[in-house]
């Protein structure tokens, strides 16, 4: 079930209504059944999968608490192997047998691919990486192995961040769905703000930028260097409204009823380093990769060169963790070398600034530091975008090349687009500033009660007007 459909719009209010009036014994098993209804709106069959994964997992924890020396670490492996072997077969079979059987035919084998009928769940990787962290908590003796099965697997199915996250930690999650969740107006009100929010990125920002991306991305040579970068550009704030977007609806609506989530964005391309994009970017995927795969790993405990190997090894996996195509794998490592670059330069860097009076803490050296992040990761983006690596290097050997103007004023597709695309970019910019200094939404709540439902009026009437309504899935769904 997508959050920008009229189901969700009947679907939400009917939960949120069972969920105030009934006891608190029924509202955990409520949410549960509500979950297993919205998972279940996209394919129903795939319910099973997550089940297998709720239950091994679910077990695993158990004997993990109750274990001592190595068979402790047997049972993590045991359920760190099976989840992502579930992983392994519905999103990266066909990827590594397609690469294996181009590498053997290099050496004149002819393998044949086999066939299945496989279609990755919705989701996936964010419920298998949430269930990880629940297993390698309590093997970690961060978190008591849950005993309630019902409250577990309310944890990992909890419809709000089912399907895109953010990524919950048990510390986090698990005890709020042992606290009762009374209607409290000001709390409720406060979700739906957030949730509006959301649902003003995706539908007016990213659906809409979407309409030009996709069509310059599916045939890049037929395009010139201004409208590739253009494009380039509008993937940026697409991925970011279409992502962050999902997250304000999925925290929202946690919010309605009365649960925490965790923050997923911070502001993203107001960085000024690679460094600070990746603590402000998809938050809890970055601290996931952090606490279970860089730190574990050495990070920068053994010097520089376990360092950089840990942060490829890290950005490498969180590529493949993206997607089943080596677009991801090369996006991930090229997030790596900024870093490793970044930090090998950054004294002759502070130097040169330096000599010409140009410190961190003057504007133009902001000015600077943001315009070279923000490149930088579109140049990432358009990697992680593009159909294939071919396209993507033709993308970048193409983007200063050819900047015809004329054409782009004459092209009505994109003149009708972009007015309201940059103006609710604009909007989007103004109110990110803003936030800033202080809280957009806690202005609305100071406005007379006139003036607030004028607000409010005004916001449905901006997204009625200027929204797509063509139900697009999330970009990150296919994740």
């Amino acid at each position: 079930m997508l959050f920008n459909s009229l189901e969700f719009a009947i679907f939400f209010p009917i939960v949120a209504s069972l969920y105030f009036v009934l006891p608190q014994k029924w509202q955990t098993p409520l949410l549960l059944v509500s979950s297993c209804i919205f998972y279940m709106a996209f394919v129903p069959v795939y319910i099973l999968i997550l089940a297998l994964t709720i239950v091994i997992d679910y077990v695993a924890a158990l004997y993990i608490e109750k274990a001592a020396g190595p068979a402790r670490k047997r049972w993590l492996w045991l359920s760190v192997v099976a989840t992502c072997l579930v992983l392994f077969v519905f999103k990266y079979f066909y990827f590594f047998t397609d690469n294996m059987i181009g590498a053997a035919s290099l050496f004149g084998f002819e393998v044949p691919r086999p066939v299945f009928d496989i279609i990755l769940p919705i989701g996936l990787s964010f419920h298998t990486f949430q269930s990880l962290s629940y297993v390698i908590e309590v093997y970690r003796g961060h978190q008591k192995a849950e005993r309630n099965f019902g409250i577990y697997a309310t944890y990992v199915m909890f419809f709000p961040q089912l399907v895109a996250g953010p990524i919950e930690r048990p510390q986090n999650l698990l005890h709020q769905f042992y606290e009762r969740h009374d209607f409290d107006y000001d709390r409720v009100v406060s979700g739906l703000k957030r949730m509006a929010w959301g649902l003003f990125k995706k539908l007016v920002i990213a659906d809409r930028l979407a309409l030009y991306v996709n069509d310059v991305f599916a045939d890049p040579q037929g395009h010139n260097g201004l409208q590739l970068t253009i494009a380039t550009i509008f993937f940026a704030y697409q991925i970011y409204c279409d992502f962050s977007g999902y997250s304000d609806i999925a925290i929202g609506s946690a919010r309605v009823l009365g649960f925490k989530l965790t923050e997923n964005f911070d502001q993203p391309y107001h960085s000024r380093s690679i460094s600070e994009f990746w603590r402000r970017w998809h938050m809890s995927l970055s601290t996931w990769f952090r606490d279970y795969v860089y730190i574990p790993m050495g990070g920068s405990q053994f010097g520089e060169g376990r360092h950089f190997a840990s942060l490829l090894v890290t950005f490498g996996i969180s590529g493949l963790w993206h997607g089943a195509n080596w677009t991801y794998i090369v996006w991930g490592l090229l997030n790596a070398v900024y870093l490793i670059v970044g930090s090998l330069t950054k004294g002759a860097r502070n130097g040169i600034y330096g000599a010409v009076g140009l410190y961190e803490t003057t504007w133009p050296r902001r000015v600077i530091m943001w315009a070279g992040t923000f490149a930088l990761t579109c140049i990432g983006w358009i990697v992680f975008r593009a159909e294939s690596l071919s396209d993507a290097w033709y993308i970048l050997t193409h983007l200063a090349t050819d900047w015809n103007f004329q054409e782009i004023a004459t092209e009505q597709f994109l003149m009708r687009q972009m007015p309201v695309a940059v103006g609710a970019i604009l909007v989007l910019e103004a109110i990110e500033v803003a936030e800033k200094r202080v809280s957009f939404a806690s202005l609305i709540g100071r406005l007379p009660l006139a003036g607030r439902w004028a607000v409010y009026a005004s916001a449905i009437m901006i997204m009625v007007m200027f929204g797509v309504f063509q139900q697009a899935q999330f970009i990150y769904f296919q994740f």
